[in-house]
């Protein structure tokens, strides 16, 4: 395994921890614990943001957010036979469902399914070209149609059952979206200290459905300047031209310039490039064609906000095997460490 310049044990119980969009309640423990320990505050709303207040010199403030939510399902019926259909929770290729295990999540605990594939013996011609959809999948719950309806109702959530680990120098695992950058501002908030400004470290919610949480947290906190953390697209891998890659992974930390939902202001992303340069942290610049995150958000919740926004690399986007080189993460926490202590609320990012 690679060594780390992070608490990886803390990556691995973030990552392995479920948590769908208006579900978050595990992750949100985990917040809350670590937040409590490096945070002057912690505080929650109606919705489930957290949020952790490290007062600073200043009454300047700067949020710096992560979502905990990831993507998942709700169930939407039980058959009679013992399988349920579900509901999306986000953005699936329905794709890469087959031949995994769920587990549902159901009011007496937590049940194991199986999403089945047809063994090829049994298809004909091009019945196994057709493009699957959520609306089609099934899951196999081992049971007869009476006792599953006994454990199981409509409502309940699934998510993907899978342990996070290491691959040479990638960590790898499910929801790294977000989770990766969720453990970012974390581990940020562990070493920044006495900070000019006054700094909010937010958890928001129900991002993979409409970056809604950050959307009310914007309104809430009102802050003078806004940084959001996600994952982005790195498909440095074979097949794909140079051009389409966005980012590479073991390049540094992303600095976004754009991607579809948000143009990031270009003073704060200077200042970050100017952060980075200075410190010598490895960082890469990202224009994602496609994709929002929370940034998009803050940068008009509550009138206009400056923002800017770190991405971590990541092959394999909503899958199972999500996949981040180590020295990224490391840059990521590094450079957003560096920003924060370095923020003093004097610097103008009118346009």
């Amino acid at each position: 395994m690679a060594e780390f310049d992070f608490d990886y044990d803390l990556l691995k119980e973030l990552t392995e921890e479920r948590g769908v969009p208006g579900y978050e309640d595990r992750v949100r423990d985990i917040v809350r614990r670590e937040l409590s320990e490096t945070t002057d505050e912690v505080t929650s709303d109606a919705m489930g943001n957290v949020v952790g207040t490290i007062r600073g010199e200043s009454d300047y403030s700067v949020v710096v957010g992560a979502h905990m939510d990831e993507i998942g399902f709700m169930v939407r019926h039980v058959d009679d036979d013992g399988f349920l259909q579900l509901d999306a929770l986000g953005g699936w290729d329905a794709r890469v469902l087959r031949a995994q295990r769920v587990t549902v999540h159901t009011e007496d605990g937590d049940l194991t399914g199986i999403i089945g594939s047809p063994p090829p013996h049994t298809q004909k011609g091009d019945e196994g070209a057709t493009e699957p959809e959520v609306e089609d999948v099934y899951v196999d719950m081992g049971m007869d149609g009476d006792a599953l309806a006994e454990r199981v109702s409509p409502g309940d959530l699934v998510t993907m059952d899978q342990t996070t680990t290491t691959v040479g120098d990638l960590v790898t695992g499910k929801s790294l979206d977000d989770r990766v950058c969720l453990f970012a501002v974390l581990e940020a908030a562990r070493r920044i200290e006495d900070p000019p400004v006054t700094v909010h470290v937010a958890a928001t919610v129900q991002e993979e459905v409409g970056l809604r949480g950050a959307e009310t947290l914007g309104v809430d906190l009102s802050p003078d300047l806004a940084i959001a953390l996600d994952v982005t697209v790195a498909s440095d891998t074979p097949g794909v031209d140079e051009s389409k890659q966005v980012t590479r992974l073991g390049e540094g930390a992303a600095i976004k310039l754009k991607d579809s939902s948000v143009i990031t202001n270009p003073k704060v992303n200077r200042r970050l490039r100017d952060v980075a340069a200075s410190a010598e942290i490895p960082h890469q610049l990202e224009i994602l064609p496609s994709g929002g995150t929370d940034t998009a958000s803050f940068q008009r919740a509550n009138g206009a906000t400056p923002v800017g926004a770190l991405s971590i690399p990541t092959r394999y986007l909503h899958t199972v095997t999500e996949s981040a080189h180590h020295e990224d993460i490391a840059a990521t926490v590094d450079l957003l460490t560096a920003f924060l202590e370095s923020e003093t609320g004097e610097h103008d990012y009118t346009l």
